[in-house]
């Protein structure tokens, strides 16, 4: 069984991000053939199209991080009914220059955790616009919306609620079958 290095992307700055923590919990249920890294996003400038010519370290940075991955994980919160501008912003950063887009036909998965009750839905629908556009081949099922409870996660990466242990085990389990299907077919440079 070929192992998948997948490189994370959490939409949130916040030190107490509950997204981040449910990334801690995806990278320990994932089957074993999935090697979760974060890409770290919060310290890319703003996006303009005067870098490319030129990109910064940052920039070249997480073009690097994403070539080095086999596949991409987003995992967001939603602001204002949209993905968080830290995140939209690595996006712009990773698809530009016109021509070097790191997100071609790369395998892709969305999820996202909130205290409401609709998850992260519309920020996810945003999200997979975006990605549309970028190329990336993305796991359109299942879908993950996960409204998280004062006690959901454990702090060690785990959750409490058996049945979505369950659930996130098999989005886990989906992906990897995701990523192989497509790299079977479009194998990564």
């Amino acid at each position: 069984m070929a192992t998948y290095k997948v490189g994370c992307f959490v939409g949130s700055l916040s030190s107490t991000s509950i997204n981040r923590e449910l990334s801690r919990v995806l990278a320990k249920v994932a089957p074993d053939n999935l090697e979760l890294t974060e890409i770290p996003i919060g310290d890319l400038p703003l996006y303009s199209p005067d870098y490319d010519a030129d990109y910064p370290a940052e920039g070249r940075a997480l073009k690097d991080a994403i070539a080095a991955s086999d596949a991409v994980l987003f995992v967001t919160p939603e602001y204002n009914r949209s993905i968080p501008g830290v995140l939209k912003n690595a996006l712009d950063w990773a698809s530009r220059p016109w021509g070097q887009n790191s997100f071609d036909h790369m395998p892709a998965a969305v999820i996202g955790a909130s205290v409401g009750k609709i998850g992260t839905a519309v920020a996810q629908q945003s999200l997979r616009g975006v990605l549309s556009y970028c190329n990336a081949r993305q796991m359109t099922s299942p879908e993950a919306y996960i409204t998280v409870t004062p006690d959901l996660f454990d702090g060690e990466g785990g959750v409490t609620d058996e049945s979505v242990g369950e659930f996130l085990t098999e989005f886990m389990k989906e992906f990897a079958e995701h990523i192989q299907r497509v790299l079977t077919v479009l194998p990564r440079d």
